[in-house]
C-alpha cells in the first residue's frame, strides 16, 4: 500500500467497523489500495461519535508512513438546501462532526453531496441555505491541516441541486469560491447526469467544462465508478470497471488530462473485497499502460 510519485494513486473506499486501523488499513492492504476513503459516522444516520484515539494516530501514521492519502465521506442524509429545518441543522452537525473527525485521521478532504431543493423551493432559495449554513463551516477551516470540503454531484435525480458540471457554478458563488472549497468527480454520477463521458473525446471535454466551471486545482479527489446505466438515465447505479457503459477507456483518457494530474481515484464499485481487488488492479493497469 504506497502511493509515492504516483500520478494517480488508485484506492477504495474501506469498511472501519471494529477498528479504523486495524479493520480499514487491513482491507486496504488486502485489495492493494494506494489511498483509501473511510466513514467516521454511520453514513444513513445523524449520530456524531467520537473516535478511538490510538486508532486514529495509529491510521494517521501508517498513511503518513506509506504516503496514502485519506479522504473522509460524509453521511448521506446531509442536505443543506433541504426545506426542513431540522434536517438543515442536523447537517450543520453532521458535517461539522465529520471536518472534524477528518483533521484528527490525517485526512486530506470530506466528501459531501451537493443536495437537493426539497419542498418545492426555487433552487435561488436552496442556494441561499447552502450559503448560510455551510459558508460557516467553510471559515471554520483555517489551520494547515484541515481537510477540504469536496462537492460531490448527484446523478441528476428530484431537484438536485448540482448535477452537470456547470451546475457547479451557483454552488461555488453561493460559498464564495470558498479556498477550502473542492470537487470531487464522481464518474457514474456524472455520466448519468448526461455528460457521455464515452467516445475519443467525451471524457476530456467532460474535464474542460469542469475546469472552466470551477477553476484549475479544484478537482481533488475523483469516485471511478462504471455505470449500470446509459448516460442521462440520472440513475446513481454503480457498476465495476470496464463492466458498465462507461467502459475502460474513459478512465484510461481521465488519467491523461491535465486536471487529474496527482488526483486519487477511489473505488466505490460492487464484488466485495474480491471484486474491489479486481477493480483497483483495472485501473492501476489503464494507468501505467498509459494513453493508446
Amino acid at each position: 500500500m504506497t502511493s509515492k510519485q504516483l500520478r494517480n494513486p488508485v484506492g477504495g473506499h474501506v469498511p472501519v467497523a471494529g477498528g479504523l486501523s486495524t479493520v480499514g488499513l487491513a482491507y486496504a492492504r488486502e485489495v492493494g489500495a494506494e489511498a483509501v476513503q473511510v466513514f467516521v459516522a454511520n453514513p444513513r444516520g445523524w449520530a456524531t461519535p467520537a473516535g478511538d484515539p490510538k486508532q486514529d494516530e495509529a491510521f494517521r501514521a501508517a498513511c503518513a508512513a506509506e504516503s496514502v492519502p485519506a479522504y473522509v465521506h460524509a453521511p448521506y442524509l446531509i442536505n443543506f438546501g433541504s426545506h426542513t429545518e431540522a434536517t438543515a441543522e442536523r447537517s450543520v452537525l453532521s458535517l461539522r462532526h465529520s471536518l472534524r473527525r477528518a483533521r484528527e485521521i490525517g485526512a486530506l478532504g470530506v466528501v459531501v453531496h451537493t443536495g437537493s431543493a426539497t419542498g418545492g423551493r426555487e433552487r435561488a432559495t436552496a442556494l441561499a441555505q447552502v450559503r448560510e449554513r455551510m459558508l460557516p463551516l467553510l471559515d471554520e477551516l483555517t489551520h494547515d491541516d484541515d481537510p477540504y470540503l469536496l462537492l460531490e454531484s448527484t446523478a441528476g435525480q428530484g431537484a438536485s441541486l448540482c448535477s452537470r458540471t456547470w451546475d457547479f457554478a451557483p454552488y461555488f458563488e453561493a460559498l464564495d469560491a470558498h479556498p477550502r472549497l473542492g470537487v470531487c468527480l464522481d464518474t457514474c454520477h456524472i455520466f448519468a447526469a448526461g455528460h457521455d463521458l464515452t467516445g475519443p473525446d467525451g471524457m476530456h471535454q467532460t474535464l474542460d467544462l469542469l475546469v472552466s466551471t470551477v477553476g484549475a486545482g479544484r478537482l481533488r479527489l475523483i469516485h471511478a465508478n462504471d455505470s449500470m446505466d446509459v448516460a442521462g438515465a440520472r440513475k446513481d447505479r454503480h457498476a465495476n470497471i470496464g463492466s458498465g457503459h462507461i467502459g475502460e477507456d474513459p478512465f484510461r483518457a481521465l488519467m491523461t488530462h491535465p486536471a487529474t494530474a496527482g488526483v486519487p481515484l477511489v473505488i466505490e464499485t460492487p464484488g466485495g473485497k474480491e471484486g474491489h481487488a479486481a477493480d483497483i488492479e483495472r485501473l492501476k493497469k489503464l494507468r501505467d499502460d498509459g494513453p493508446r
